[in-house]
């Protein structure tokens, strides 16, 4: 009686319940280099810096004085060089062409009627960035 009483129970369970349902498992990456969503980016990016610890054993400590002092100096003397090229080009008496050599790199400039190009090399790669600047006609 008490096996019947399983069994009808059983049944009865089995008939009554709802029937299974299953859907795909869908992995969502969450790296944007996998697929992922790309405003993830930045955290990712972030949490990989936070976590790394190693060092550059050719670094420079740039945080002693006397670098300091060789890194303004250089920024001002490249500064008054800068100056004085516009100074040759567009100055009071410019120049219709010109070589300035210094420091492993080679600036050439040509004047034209409506333009001057700049070309800058470097020495040691041989690679060359050439700029072309307009000239306005002042009309009085």
């Amino acid at each position: 009686m008490i096996r019947s009483l399983a069994v009808a129970l059983g049944l009865v369970c089995a008939l009554g319940a709802p029937p299974a349902m299953a859907q795909d498992l869908v992995h969502t990456p969450i790296s944007p280099t996998f697929g992922g969503n790309p405003f993830n980016s930045n955290h990712i990016l972030g949490i990989a810096n936070a976590q790394n610890d190693t060092t550059d054993p050719d670094a420079v400590d740039r945080s002693d004085q006397s670098s300091i002092f060789a890194r303004q100096l250089e920024s001002r003397l490249l500064s008054a060089l800068s100056s004085q090229i516009v100074d040759a080009i567009f100055g009071d008496n410019p120049q219709e062409q010109g070589t300035i050599t210094f420091g492993g790199q080679t600036i050439e400039f040509f004047r034209s009627l409506d333009e001057v190009t700049l070309i800058i090399r470097d020495d040691n790669s041989g690679e060359e960035t050439r700029i072309v600047i307009p000239l306005f006609i002042e009309v009085n």
